[in-house]
């Protein structure tokens, strides 16, 4: 015997089964729409993205491209109708650091331009350098106690025989052709793999005494899969540590110039190694600089041979002091109904100082400015504030955001939060190039799981819409993941920036692609529109763990 439900029971029934997440974050599709026209249709994000890059890079943090690019940004949020735009201090960086001038030759065997970069935080070469190389390579090691050793091993073959010398300071970089495209979109199949549930793998123990990163595979996963924020942080100050001890000698034995080749590359593309430090406390380096993987290895091939070799080398850089705070870009959109409860948006404004740092990460600055201006020019209702923080010393460890979520919202290190972590929304971050957004980490919020997949179906023709539990690390959103603020950063389109422009000599305005950053800019507005005028805030997961005693005086 069948029964027909009534109405009102099936309707009653189909209600509670419904994961309350839907019920209110449908998209506006009238707002979406409007935002999609300003986007598209009167765009001036490749404008502001030319403005950050021809005209304001590099910008080193507490370089003068950086301060005059952070000074055109406030004026710019300010024309825009913005409130509160302002440079914000967050606490001490360091040094600044620019270049004057430029020029690397091979002199002998026959004239030929050497393509390459001085490196960041190195100081000027006492006038033009020439000279015959010498090859001695510091090896590149896994693990801190072989490190240890091969450090030990370079002072005790060397010392008492580099004063003077223009040392080529690295193996040379064996070459092979590139057999894939250069650029990368993400199709179907890469998009499925990240919204694929991660793969769980067995927790590691990791003694806040001894960290250490493991040697075997299966552990490194781990290791990656679990390690906390106080682990990474470790680790890093440990090959600070070495990196310390290896221009300490240096500049005891008087080395008049480094070579480096870089870490990856080839074609005339450099990404530098790193040298120097933005701390005062540091020992500064011997001037450095990194040539074309091409013109190392054909140098250290000519010394392996005796052939007649001769470089001339000229370094004109300057260290800034006049100011050691560092200071992100801040402006709002105030909102009306819940103004003291924010949404903030952000991107690092920082580079590393080798080209105009257009995809790392201008772009990001770019398509956050103009979705701020989108949702001003639209002038619609927006309950929360929405906030743009601009950061700088991201580079150097996420100086900025880790300062700024300390001044404003907490310390990960003791887990003591300040009254207005309550009022934060969430965080939303831009920085893995110039690509276009195909979706979003979710850190492992799978609360915030059905809000997202619902508010990017207005964009499922660019076939973005991957909303996936994994996290990415490196970048700003971590700061607030780490007081337990849910942040998240955005999935894009990889195209040239792991190939060619990330921390690279090629990193230039042309690099970027103006419709991935109009689109962007639409699903960032989007985004933000709704988080600001949900009723709720994005749920939270429970708050992280302080860090161990021990571990608890480690800077951020």
């Amino acid at each position: 015997m069948q029964y027909r439900q009534c109405p009102t029971v099936l309707l009653l029934t189909l209600a509670l089964s419904i994961p309350p997440t839907f019920a209110g974050d449908s998209p506006d599709l009238e707002v979406v729409h409007q935002i999609k026209q300003e986007a598209y249709q009167r765009s001036e994000v490749m404008e502001t993205l030319r403005m950050l890059t021809d005209v304001h890079g590099p910008r080193l943090t507490n370089s003068p491209g950086i301060d005059r690019a952070a000074e055109w940004i406030v004026a710019q949020s300010k024309a825009w109708g913005l409130e509160n735009a302002a440079v914000e201090p967050w606490g001490e960086f360091g040094r600044g650091w620019s270049v004057q001038r430029f020029s690397a030759h091979l002199v002998e065997p026959q004239y030929a331009p050497l393509i390459g970069v001085p490196l960041a935080f190195t100081p000027a070469t006492e006038g033009v350098v020439t000279g015959t190389p010498v090859f001695a390579p510091y090896r590149s090691k896994s693990g801190q106690e072989a490190r240890e050793a091969e450090l030990q091993r370079f002072m005790d073959e060397w010392r008492g025989k580099l004063s003077g010398k223009i040392v080529l300071l690295s193996e040379p970089k064996p070459l092979s052709l590139a057999l894939k495209p250069a650029a990368e979109r993400l199709d179907g199949s890469a998009l499925g793999s990240k919204a694929d549930f991660p793969e769980p793998v067995e927790p590691i123990a990791i003694d806040p005494e001894n960290v250490e990163y493991p040697e075997n595979d299966y552990d490194k996963k781990r290791f990656r899969a679990h390690a906390p924020t106080w682990a990474w942080k470790v680790l890093r100050q440990q090959r600070v540590e070495l990196r310390n001890r290896l221009n300490q000698f240096l500049g005891e034995e008087g080395v008049a110039l480094v070579i480096r080749p870089p870490y990856k590359g080839d074609g005339g593309t450099v990404f530098p190694s790193g040298a120097g430090s933005e701390s005062l406390e540091d020992p500064t380096p011997p001037p450095s600089i990194s040539i074309a993987t091409e013109h190392y290895n054909r140098l250290v091939r000519l010394v392996q041979h005796g052939n007649p070799v001769e470089v001339e080398v000229e370094v004109q850089a300057r260290f800034h002091t006049e100011d050691l705070l560092g200071a992100n870009v801040v402006a709002e959109i105030r909102g009306a109904k819940k103004p003291d409860e924010v949404v903030i948006i952000g991107a690092h404004l920082d580079d590393e100082g080798y080209a105009t740092g257009a995809t790392d990460n201008a772009t990001g600055c770019a398509v956050m400015m103009e979705a701020m201006r989108i949702l001003k020019a639209l002038d619609r209702p927006l309950d929360r504030t929405v906030r743009m923080v601009l950061w700088s010393g991201e580079e150097q460890g996420l100086q900025g955001s880790r300062g700024y979520v300390a001044n404003h919202y907490g310390d990960p290190r003791t887990m003591q939060l300040l009254p207005d972590h309550g009022k934060v929304s969430a965080y939303y971050n831009l920085d893995n190039g110039g690509g276009l957004i195909r979706g979003i980490y979710l850190e492992g919020n799978d609360m915030a799981k059905p809000i997202f997949s619902s508010w990017f179906a207005p964009f499922r023709d660019h076939d973005t819409g991957t909303v996936t539990l994994r996290g990415t690390g490196s970048t700003d959103h971590v700061p607030f993941d780490d007081v337990g603020i849910p942040g998240f950063q955005f999935i894009q389109d990889p195209l040239e920036y792991r190939t060619r422009t990330h921390h690279s000599n090629l990193d230039f305005y042309d690099r970027a692609v103006p419709a991935d950053l109009m689109q962007s800019a639409a699903i960032v507005a989007t985004i933000v529109y709704q988080t600001a005028n949900r009723e709720e805030r994005i749920p939270r997961k429970p708050l992280p763990e302080p860090w161990p005693e021990n571990l608890q005086s480690l800077e951020f």
